[in-house]
């Protein structure tokens, strides 16, 4: 390429540039006010979720949701979990113990009660979090789901 080539095409990158810039923070802006609507309903980001999990939760649950056979019911593509949000709030909020079987697996254990131990921005967080990892597909829930989650 001759210098007069290369120097046209970088005088047409420079004039396109600002142009590119612009609609990034038009894009930037748009995502700015998305995460502000989804903070008014949660406070606590899904890091805050997926943070909260691996510390609190995965010893038991493991980091893959599986689960361990016959003591700790997995958490992905439990149907419990993608279900009714009111339900999986309340068994991190006030735990459970009993049998329950989860895809063709019997468990019959202690699931603790966790509303005493972590706020209720982390339990919106973190059941946020397990509802929409390792495939589950539901929608997050909320402060005011958390507030009326009941035994």
């Amino acid at each position: 390429m001759s210098r007069l080539a290369g120097a046209v095409a970088l005088a047409g990158l420079l004039v396109l540039l600002p142009a590119c810039g612009s609609r990034a923070a038009k894009s930037d802006a748009g995502a700015r006010v998305s995460q502000a609507a989804v903070l008014k309903l949660n406070p606590a980001s899904a890091n805050d979720g997926g943070r909260i999990y691996i510390k609190n939760c995965s010893s038991c649950h493991q980091a893959d949701g599986r689960g361990v056979a016959g003591a700790f019911p997995p958490l992905a593509g439990n149907p419990l979990v993608t279900g009714n949000p009111l339900r999986t709030i309340a068994i991190v909020k006030f735990g459970v113990s009993g049998k329950t079987t989860v895809e063709g697996g019997d468990y019959n254990g202690t699931m603790p009660a966790w509303g005493q131990l972590i706020s209720d921005e982390d339990i919106a967080s973190v059941v946020s979090y397990i509802r929409a990892s390792w495939h589950n597909d539901a929608k997050p829930v909320t402060l005011d789901d958390v507030a009326t989650a009941s035994k």
